[in-house]
This record gives C-alpha cells, sequence and structure tokens, in this order.
C-alpha cells in the first residue's frame, strides 16, 4: 500500500549513491516487443477489477484566506490518496475510483453559501488534478453543513450499497456555522451510506469544541486534526527515478481521438508537471496511480482505454476523430495499432507495480527504523480513515 509518509531524510539518497541498486530500471517498449507480449500474455497475471461497485471520494476544501497550507497539502497528497483507494479490494476485486472536489469559504464564490462543487465524481483525475492546482483562497465565510448537503445531495452517489462513499471536510472554523443545520445534512447522507469526516485545521481540543468531532461521529466518520501550515516532506527510495522513467514511456501508450483529444493529452502532460513542481515523490505518487486502471481511466479521449470499454468503438470511429498518424489506416490496421500499444502499456504498468512495491517496502522500513508516529497531516488522516472504514464495511487491503 502507498503510505502518506513524511519526514524526508538522506538516507534514500545515500543508497542511491552507494550504487548498490539492483538493476530496475523500466525497459524500452517497440512494437516488436508489444507484439510478443500480446502473444504471451497471461490472463491470470492482470488484476481483475470490479464494475459493480465503486468506491467514491468528496474532498470538501476550505479555500478562506487561512487555509492556502491546506491546499498545498491537498496537491501535494492527492495522488497518495488516490494509490491508497487503488489498494481496497472487495472480494478480490478492485473496484472503480472516483474522486469529487469542492471548495467552501470563498468570498470569490458567486453563492449565497460561498460553495463550488469544483469537479463531479469522476474518473477523470487529470480534471480534479487541473482544478485542485487552481484553486486560490480568498476571505469568506464557512458553512460545513451547506457545503455537505450539496455534496451529499447533488453529487451522482453510486446506489450499489457494496460501494464505498465517503466525504472528508477539511477547515478551521466552527462547523455549525451557517443556516444549514449540519446535524441534520450529515444524518440524511448517512441515511444513504454516505460516510461523513470531519479534518480539523487545528488543535484537537478546539475542534471538539468547534463540533467538528461531532459531525464526525453523526456520519459515521472519523474525526481528525492537522496543522495545515505543515510542509510536507517526503522519504527518498532508491526507486523513485525509475519509476519516473516509466512514466515518460507510460505517456508513450495513450492515442487521442476526437476533437478534442490532443487537448486532454496536453492536460495529462500538464498535470505530470504540476506533480513534479509539487515534489519528485508527488511525480512518482502520479505516476503509480496512472499504472492503476480502476483509478486513472481516460475512455473519454484514449483509443486504448476507449476500446478496452467497447470492443466495437474502433470499427465506428471517423477519419476525422483519429491522428494524424492513423488516418487513411483500415480497421484492422488501427486495432493492430491500438493492441500493441495496450500490450506496451500493460507491460509498463506491471514494471511500476514491482517498482512501486519495492519503493513502498524502502519507506515502511525507514518509518520503522526512525520509530516515529509523527507524520499527521491530511493526506495521513485521509489514509488512515480509509483503511479503517474500509475493513468495516467488508473491504480488504
Amino acid at each position: 500500500m502507498t503510505a502518506l509518509k513524511i519526514l524526508a531524510l538522506a538516507a534514500g539518497t545515500a543508497f542511491l549513491s552507494s550504487g548498490s541498486l539492483p538493476d530496475t530500471r523500466c525497459s524500452n517498449s517497440n512494437t516488436a516487443d508489444g507484439m510478443a507480449f500480446i502473444q504471451n500474455a497471461s490472463a491470470k497475471d492482470l488484476p481483475t477489477y470490479s464494475k459493480d461497485n465503486k468506491i467514491q471520494v468528496a474532498l470538501l476544501l476550505d479555500t478562506s484566506n487561512s487555509m492556502d497550507g491546506l491546499i498545498d497539502q491537498a496537491k501535494s497528497r492527492l495522488w497518495n490518496i488516490v494509490n491508497t483507494l487503488t489498494t481496497l479490494k472487495y472480494n478480490g476485486q478492485a473496484p472503480q475510483i472516483e474522486i469529487a472536489l469542492y471548495e467552501y469559504g470563498n468570498d470569490g464564490i458567486r453563492d449565497d453559501n460561498y460553495i463550488r462543487q469544483v469537479t463531479p465524481l469522476t474518473q477523470d483525475l487529470d480534471l480534479v488534478s487541473e482544478k485542485l492546482f487552481s484553486l486560490r483562497t480568498n476571505g469568506g465565510s464557512e458553512y460545513c453543513g451547506a457545503v455537505i448537503r450539496d455534496a451529499s445531495m447533488n453529487l451522482n452517489w453510486d446506489g450499489n450499497e457494496k460501494s464505498m462513499k465517503l466525504i472528508y471536510i477539511a477547515g478551521n472554523e466552527p462547523f455549525d456555522q451557517g443556516r444549514v443545520n449540519y446535524k441534520e445534512v450529515i444524518s440524511k447522507a448517512k441515511s444513504k451510506n454516505i460516510y461523513t469526516n470531519t479534518i480539523f485545521c487545528g488543535s484537537r481540543d478546539e475542534g471538539i469544541q468547534t463540533f467538528w468531532q461531532n459531525g464526525a461521529s453523526l456520519g459515521d466518520g472519523k474525526y481528525f486534526n492537522i496543522d495545515s501550515d505543515r510542509k510536507v516532506i517526503y522519504i527518498e527510495t532508491p526507486y523513485d527515478v525509475k519509476i519516473s522513467e516509466c512514466n515518460t514511456k507510460l505517456n508513450d501508450t495513450y492515442i487521442f481521438y476526437g476533437s478534442h483529444g490532443s487537448e486532454y493529452k496536453l492536460k495529462q502532460a500538464a498535470q505530470d508537471r504540476n506533480a513534479e513542481v509539487q515534489s519528485a515523490s508527488s511525480y512518482v505518487e502520479r505516476t503509480v496511480a496512472k499504472s492503476k486502471k480502476n483509478a486513472y481511466k481516460n475512455d473519454h479521449w484514449d483509443l486504448v482505454d476507449k476500446a478496452e470499454k467497447d470492443a466495437g468503438f474502433i470499427a465506428t470511429i471517423k477519419e476525422d476523430a483519429l491522428p494524424a498518424e492513423l488516418k487513411g489506416k483500415s480497421t484492422e490496421e488501427i486495432k493492430k495499432a491500438v493492441a500493441v500499444k495496450s500490450a506496451e502499456r500493460e507491460k509498463i504498468q506491471k514494471e511500476i507495480e514491482e517498482l512501486s512495491r519495492k519503493r513502498q517496502n524502502f519507506i515502511d522500513a525507514e518509518m520503522k527504523k526512525r520509530g516515529t508516529t509523527d507524520t499527521d497531516d491530511l493526506g495521513k488522516a485521509i489514509e488512515s480513515s480509509v483503511i479503517e472504514l474500509a475493513r468495516k464495511n467488508g473491504y480488504s487491503l
């Protein structure tokens, strides 16, 4: 499981410089290798994904003036959170992952309650990243009840009782502000099996006194307090560079289609850069998340994902929707090109998975060596509660 660990150290760097790292470099993929992989792939090597249930998470973030640190932590921890969700299974299958984003408490929002749905529940995680990085803080009034009501009523929550539906609201003002009664909306959300978790940015006692703990208790969720101004620092590992190298090769397996396909491809690269600017570790975490089929899906612009979802789609696609390299090709030639890219992607994803496992083992060993629990931040709060609630609802790691 991808942990939400902080307190970076030179141990990983020293390991890197020692020259003792085994050769786990992401291998080059070419057409010949891709075709060989198609012939030799074994179904038992591929993970099984559930189409019947989902893990849906709505992040409700306070974007008032004092919350710059919270937004920075969210940017740093987004892909970490995604990777935690991808470790969960229900009856041996990995559910589909969807994330929604709200902001509240911002004077710049044209709404009586200063709330805004930034993204719906979606598998378009590049969109979630893009919108998260565009958030700006501004003074305002923080109405927790109102934003929880909007999220619980207006998002497309899955009706399957096996699906896990979670709200996380983070902020630093009293939980009971505004005209909407938080007790009523949280109780209604719980009646739809939506768990409300609260994260107070301040001392634990203050969060209890200002009803943040009560909100989580009513929602059968977890209450946390964090220092939102704390900088997120990471443990470097010997596998970070190798995983990052795989990202470039993974991107090369995407074939855009449609009138806006090229724009989405550019957005994918832009969110790679956003993660990289945030930190080297965030970039690695994003790469790992992109290797998870149940979380990172782009069938709305990528021909490989679309063909996997709809086997007959290629036969119906019009030439003007294709990229230049596929124009003028026959249906069979397009299918062959897509199959090659699909095989290459699966091969790279498997390499990333192996590297990620070794990376996590290194992080866990380093944390155990330090013997510290001083790791509390937004991501850590979400990680620990996700795991606890997942087990409570019959999910396994």
